[in-house]
């Protein structure tokens, strides 16, 4: 299984071992990993038969002010920018992911926010035989999970976690097909 890590995280992948599938032709990210993820499953020549996306990051729907903005504020004082993410990416629960933090860069956070999910890429990747499963949270701070449902729905099966936030932390969950 391949994993990438999402903005500002390495090693999180136990965060979601509930739901991440440990074959040999499965591939997932968590946030901007979910990113990498697709890139690498969309490019590779390997087999890939799961395609896993926690939490995908998913700007396309914001104003190019809200990216700029985002920017701005991250190149102003990055440590204090990164604090405040971190706290949207925990909530609503307050736990303790200091052992998956790293420092995040300026290019990580620009290729994140402006990154453009392809319908085309995405339907190509599924005629190969790959099945792509979304993972949200109803209570997401930091993307529009009920938007991501929305574009993703013909080409994925999406699970919608209750009360969890772009962490997926509550188990109530359900399944949109």
């Amino acid at each position: 299984m391949n994993y990438f890590s999402g903005f500002c995280f390495k090693n999180e992948q136990e965060l979601f071992k509930e739901w991440i599938y440990r074959g040999d032709f499965c591939v997932a990210g968590f946030s901007y990993g979910a990113i990498k993820a697709f890139e690498f499953a969309s490019t590779c020549r390997d087999r890939v038969d799961k395609l896993q996306l926690f939490s995908p990051a998913f700007f396309q729907d914001r104003s190019d002010k809200f990216r700029r903005l985002q920017q701005i504020y991250f190149e102003k004082d990055s440590q204090k920018y990164i604090e405040n993410f971190l706290q949207n990416v925990k909530y609503p629960k307050d736990i303790d992911i200091s052992k998956y933090i790293k420092k995040g860069t300026i290019d990580e956070l620009n290729e994140l926010l402006n990154y453009k999910w392809e319908e085309e890429k995405i339907k190509k990747l599924t005629k190969k035989g790959t099945n792509i499963e979304i993972y949200l949270g109803e209570k997401d701070k930091i993307i529009n999970s009920s938007g991501v449902l929305d574009f993703f729905k013909p080409y994925a099966d999406i699970y919608y976690i209750k009360r969890a936030g772009h962490l997926l932390t509550d188990l109530t969950h359900y399944k949109h097909t």
